[in-house]
């Protein structure tokens, strides 16, 4: 059964030591891909070097809203990275392996500092890359669900996306698949205390569901301060499996076939 983890931040230092290592373990527990999502300009061609690297492996090309502060983000600077998006691109298609499929990880965050309406304003910027690019959109939401829904229906992003981590209602995340999102299920539902996203998830259709790990972020409870890994997709497939009372077989099959959709793999 074949497990796709669309939101690994794989590129980062903490899996500097052993990351071919623990690839190849993770492989041998059905994951058959990961997506690594962009955060900044510069760690750009990191990603894409990485998606080289490993097979199987995807990145994505995004301004994360914690790293917002620390760029330039005057219109120049943004006509820039766009342009810089544009040449990676370009690489990429011209690999004859495709790589990038997808825009992000863009979106929302109010426990930064950072003034909503710039955020919004990148926002904007990331949905219009992505409608020109023809690619889907990653999207991090903390405690902005009814902002993104309100700003999406303005500017739909018009090839999807996915709302990664998602921990919300059920009324929530029906409003955000009714503007066109998937849901990102990670390691949150195995916390006792997300009560209502563990009931959220066993409610929506299961045709709008995708899973993460966001490693090294996000940790399975009972693995506090520990290093979350791509190992961890087919525990949470199994804790989804259980909260929904399927079969792990109809959960896998379902949300591969969800990810091959939206993210256009063959």
């Amino acid at each position: 059964m074949p497990f796709f983890d669309s939101h690994c931040h794989f590129d980062f230092a903490e899996f500097d030591a052993d990351r071919t290592q623990l690839w190849q373990r993770a492989v041998a527990l059905g994951v058959k891909g990961l997506l690594v999502p962009g955060i900044e300009p510069v760690q750009w061609p990191v990603a894409q070097a990485l998606s080289r690297a490993l097979p199987e492996c995807y990145f994505a090309l995004g301004i994360h809203p914690w790293w917002i502060s620390k760029i330039a983000t005057d219109p120049l600077a943004l006509q820039f990275y766009a342009y810089q998006m544009s040449l990676l691109l370009d690489d990429d298609k011209a690999s004859n392996q495709p790589r990038c499929i997808a825009i992000g990880e863009a979106g929302l965050d109010k426990n930064i500092d950072t003034p909503m309406g710039q955020q919004l304003d990148l926002l904007d910027w990331h949905i219009d890359l992505a409608n020109q690019f023809h690619l889907p959109l990653i999207v991090h939401s903390v405690k902005t669900h009814n902002e993104l829904i309100a700003h999406c229906k303005k500017n739909p992003p018009l090839y999807g996306g996915v709302v990664h981590a998602f921990n919300g209602s059920y009324e929530t995340a029906m409003q955000l698949i009714d503007v066109g999102f998937y849901l990102g299920v990670g390691g949150t539902i195995s916390y006792d205390r997300a009560q209502k996203t563990r009931a959220t998830v066993a409610r929506v259709p299961l045709e709008s569901v995708l899973l993460e790990t966001d490693a090294p972020d996000m940790p399975l409870s009972g693995e506090q301060g520990g290093r979350n890994s791509p190992e961890n997709l087919p525990r949470i497939a199994q804790l989804l499996a259980e909260l929904r009372n399927e079969s792990l077989e109809t959960i896998t099959a379902s949300v591969w076939e969800n990810t091959r959709r939206l993210f256009s793999l063959a």
